[in-house]
């Protein structure tokens, strides 16, 4: 599997950590930084080309993370295509892929355990859509206001 990731200067470690978790287990990972620690960087310069990526190819998947994930989520989301996910919880990390089709998790590197957050990550990547004809048609309801402005 495809993923495309980016942080900022909050979870440079963690993605570093991220990145080499994924690629164990065989997956091909794509960092679009940063690459080295500047506590005055700015998210959107990382956490948007790592989703304009993931829009660009429909069979892969975005991470996006900073200290809270809030601003990273935000950021993403203004991506054509993206249904970035804050994930807190399994469950929340569950429901993104099963109701919404999200194609990119947003994590708090500064908010859980290294050791949840790889979890959260794992359980994301590893659930799949449900598909359920409710959830089809909110997401082209989400679709068609990304490209219509009207609901």
């Amino acid at each position: 599997m495809r993923i495309h990731i980016g942080s900022d200067h909050a979870g440079l470690e963690f993605k570093a950590k991220i990145i080499d978790h994924l690629r164990s287990q065989g997956h091909e990972v794509k960092d679009h930084g940063p690459h080295q620690f500047d506590p005055l960087d700015d998210y959107p310069i990382f956490c948007i080309p790592a989703a304009q990526a993931v829009a660009a190819d429909k069979d892969s998947f975005g991470i996006v993370l900073g200290g809270s994930g809030n601003g990273e989520q935000m950021a993403a989301n203004k991506v054509k295509g993206v249904r970035a996910a804050l994930v807190w919880s399994i469950d929340t990390a569950k429901l993104a892929r099963e109701h919404n089709n999200a194609n990119v998790i947003s994590l708090g590197g500064r908010m859980h355990p290294e050791k949840f957050c790889l979890e959260l990550v794992d359980t994301f990547l590893a659930t799949p859509f449900s598909g359920d004809e409710r959830h089809l048609r909110r997401i082209a309801q989400i679709t068609n206001y990304e490209s219509s402005g009207k609901i």
